[in-house]
């Protein structure tokens, strides 16, 4: 479902140039849960940005099921950024005076999707809280917090989920029950999940883990536990 081929992306700081993606291939099917490790500065954020369509690579192709997209112009790719892709943060995004319900709503306000409220609802009872839909943000948890924030990734049935370390700012607790929700999904109901972690132990949840260095990916262990280390075996 996703192709990414020779992708390069360089930034510019001062007269020095620091290649945050140099060349890399990689691809992902439906339905599977990767998890993409790395330092800081490994390139790791920089591949899920360009995956999820907020930056585009200088070099090289980005397949999204058999269509092109690299060259899309801006207004293409935000409508096709807000029906394809589901994101999830660290900081949970919410704003402070909107409900649940409200949260989740959101992505289909902009969208123009009616019947907004029951998907809504819908949404939050897959991620468990059916009970907390009149709840804001200082009502609620951190771990349910995020659980509205997943809710809100889920509610426009997107390809694909992407989470940047969504238990960075959770103890570790709570950020087992949230990894265990997101690998409940992905194993339930099929959701397609992008994880760009740091941290082993959130890493381990993952059907694959893909590690990056210095702008490549160095390792690529998949469900069978084989690694294979770039430029050997292909990609499942």
């Amino acid at each position: 479902m996703i192709r990414l081929q020779g992708v390069r992306k360089t930034f510019r700081a001062g007269e020095s140039a620091i290649h945050a993606l140099d060349g890399v291939d990689l691809e992902i099917e439906r339905g599977e849960f990767v998890a993409i490790m790395g330092q800081s500065g490994s390139g790791k954020s920089t591949m899920m940005n360009i995956i999820g369509l907020l930056d585009r690579p200088d070099e090289g192709a980005y397949l999204l099921s058999g269509r092109d997209v690299a060259a899309l112009d801006e207004h293409a790719r935000a409508r096709l950024r807000g029906s394809a892709f589901g994101f999830v943060f660290q900081s949970y995004s919410l704003l402070p005076r909107m409900n649940a319900l409200e949260q989740v709503e959101l992505p289909l306000i902009y969208q123009g999707v009616r019947n907004r409220r029951r998907r809504a609802a819908e949404a939050l009872v897959r991620v468990g809280l059916a009970d907390r839909i009149g709840h804001t943000p200082t009502q609620l948890s951190g771990g349910e917090q995020q659980r509205v924030a997943i809710a809100r990734s889920l509610v426009v049935d997107p390809l694909v989920v992407l989470a940047d370390e969504p238990t960075g700012a959770l103890d570790t607790a709570t950020g087992h029950e949230v990894m265990t929700l997101l690998s409940d999904l992905v194993d339930q109901q099929g959701m397609t999940l992008i994880l760009v972690t740091h941290e082993p132990e959130v890493a381990a949840f993952a059907h694959r883990s893909v590690r990056m260095r210095d702008g490549q990916i160095i390792e690529d262990t998949g469900r069978s536990g084989a690694a294979n280390a770039e430029g050997s075996a292909p990609i499942r």
